[in-house]
């Protein structure tokens, strides 16, 4: 997919994906993680989630990364943050004492800029992309994030054919390709959600699967 299709849908405000209330999975399962306070927390294609505060009110440093300069100027006004504004390479970076959002292709983002990254958290990245472009992801965490770090990794799961993405199904099977050989991978919560998801039954879409997983880097 390319950037112009991220770039139209925030233009349009066609964003559905975004949710108006810190993610639940995120505040029922981020303690097992069991991170140090000051720890630095990897959110790919941030948006302008809540979570983004809510991890940073537990004492927890946030990289956030967005390709849309709009989703990032709407996160920092809406939150009432007057953030610091510098270049880091192919980036631009919005910085305030525990949140910094560096706005630009993820896939540019080399080790350096990563470093002391100790946690992932990712709710609405690997769902956003097709299967080409999931590969690439999960390899570029891979090789860039250090041994030891850990991760919160949230997906949905449905019959692809019976809707187009995104967001995309990513069944636990591809999970398992994906970090499997890099990461330790564990499931932490499944349920049917298709109840909750209106816009998915009227598109026909019979089961609605969210997985929560966390992953260990080996």
């Amino acid at each position: 997919m390319e950037p112009e299709f991220w770039q139209e849908r925030w233009a349009r405000n066609q964003i559905g994906f975004h949710l108006p209330e810190v993610n639940p999975y995120l505040q029922r399962h981020w303690s097992q993680l069991a991170l140090v306070e000051g720890a630095r927390v990897l959110v790919p294609l941030c948006g302008k989630s809540l979570d983004l505060m809510w991890l940073a009110s537990h004492g927890l440093r946030v990289m956030g990364v967005e390709l849309s300069e709009q989703a990032v100027e709407a996160f920092f006004s809406e939150q009432n943050l007057v953030p610091r504004i510098t270049r880091r390479d192919a980036f631009t970076v919005y910085q305030t004492d525990l949140i910094e959002v560096w706005c630009g292709d993820f896939f540019a983002l080399d080790a350096e800029a990563l470093a002391g990254c100790t946690a992932l958290y990712d709710r609405a990245a690997l769902i956003a992309l097709p299967p080409l472009m999931r590969a690439q992801y999960a390899e570029h965490l891979s090789r860039l994030l250090p041994s030891g770090c850990q991760g919160l990794l949230i997906t949905l799961d449905y019959d692809q054919s019976q809707k187009a993405g995104p967001p995309f199904a990513v069944t636990d099977d591809e999970v398992k390709v994906l970090f499997g050989s890099d990461w330790t991978v564990k499931t932490l919560q499944e349920q049917d959600v298709l109840g909750e998801s209106w816009k998915f039954v009227q598109e026909g879409v019979t089961r609605l699967d969210e997985r929560v997983y966390w992953l260990g880097r080996a």
